[in-house]
């Protein structure tokens, strides 16, 4: 039969003193005697007493932790903005809580739900794709809660956010994929309302026309995800055009590894026929045959400065205008696009 956790009531019974005694001497209180302090933290160890953290929490109006919140978990993107953020926390004193939404807005309400019920003291939240309203946080700011929106944006949503300048970096893919000489030049892009789709798109459409290069409507092929199973499909089904593109900019490199698949065995040369280029620089994605030109993004800094501007909030450092911090990212050129 499992045991029951002692308790500061257990240490002062045993002691023959009041539990607020006990409780100073755990605490090193000056007003408590040394031979009483001893006395109490020798049999603290004993005992294995281990303080009550949610009572101390509910004492204290605190509870020293943070909830991230990331439509996964799995991929280098986010595990890189995970550890950014969990190497400043860390030093800082606080915990992390790490929950997934799995692309699901009403698991990342749930989950929001949860975490508040117990007293976590900031978020981190990268939005879902499903998710197109913001009144789950409106909730957290009214209540106090500090809250940093990173990655996608949720547009409308007044908040301290930290962003990769998706447009920006999908109009150098597209610009170098023009320079070198491709004109059929493919995009597959991701769910039409997740911003980070819009504004790669946007800046897909931008570069064709600074260069009056005409808008293909055939030659932009949604997916509802970014693993390569959905660039393979993507890929298959460019195979039925009567014409092959001559380049493919995906939304990420899980859709351009997929899709590369796809087309080498078709017996289509990479780069020589096709350019491809991805989107997020994945480490693995030099090790491709051929290595995969891609748009770095500086994912371990988002997850320093998201972090770093929710403690500034924790520790009270209040402003009335909310921040909002764009990154840059920079296109990385490998073999699977031609050279300039």
């Amino acid at each position: 039969m499992k045991k029951n956790p002692a308790t500061l009531s257990d240490i002062a019974r045993k002691l023959n003193i009041s539990i607020s005694t006990v409780s100073r001497a755990l605490h090193d209180h000056p007003a408590i005697s040394q031979s009483t302090k001893s006395r109490v933290i020798k049999l603290a160890e004993k005992l294995n007493y281990q303080p009550n953290m949610l009572a101390l929490s509910l004492l204290n109006k605190k509870t020293n932790t943070i909830g991230i919140i990331v439509p996964e978990i799995t991929s280098y993107f986010f595990s890189s903005i995970i550890n950014g953020v969990q190497d400043l926390v860390n030093d800082a004193g606080y915990r992390l809580i790490i929950s997934q939404s799995e692309e699901s807005f009403e698991k990342e309400k749930e989950i929001l739900d949860t975490l508040s019920k117990v007293r976590v003291d900031g978020f981190l939240v990268s939005p879902t794709s499903e998710t197109h309203n913001a009144h789950h946080f409106n909730k957290l700011i009214e209540s106090g809660t500090p809250l940093v929106i990173f990655d996608r944006d949720c547009t409308g949503f007044n908040a301290d956010k930290v962003l990769v300048d998706d447009y920006d970096g999908a109009f150098q893919a597209v610009e170098y994929l023009i320079k070198t000489g491709c004109r059929r030049i493919a995009h597959i892009t991701g769910p039409s309302k997740l911003s980070i789709s819009r504004h790669r798109l946007h800046g897909y459409l931008d570069a064709l026309k600074k260069y009056d290069i005409p808008k293909v409507d055939d030659l932009i092929i949604p997916v509802e995800g970014f693993t390569p199973e959905f660039g393979v499909e993507a890929a298959k089904a460019m195979m039925e055009f009567p014409e092959l593109p001559d380049a493919i900019f995906a939304i990420n490199d899980g859709i351009a590894i997929g899709a590369m698949y796809v087309i080498k065995e078709a017996g289509i040369q990479i780069p020589n026929q096709v350019s491809v280029i991805g989107f997020d620089d994945e480490p693995h994605s030099s090790y491709f045959i051929p290595p995969l030109t891609s748009v770095w993004q500086p994912v371990y800094d988002m997850g320093l400065l998201s972090a770093r501007i929710l403690l500034s909030k924790l520790k009270g450092k209040k402003s009335s205008e909310a921040r909002y911090e764009m990154l840059k990212p920079e296109l990385i050129v490998r073999a699977s696009s031609r050279e300039l």
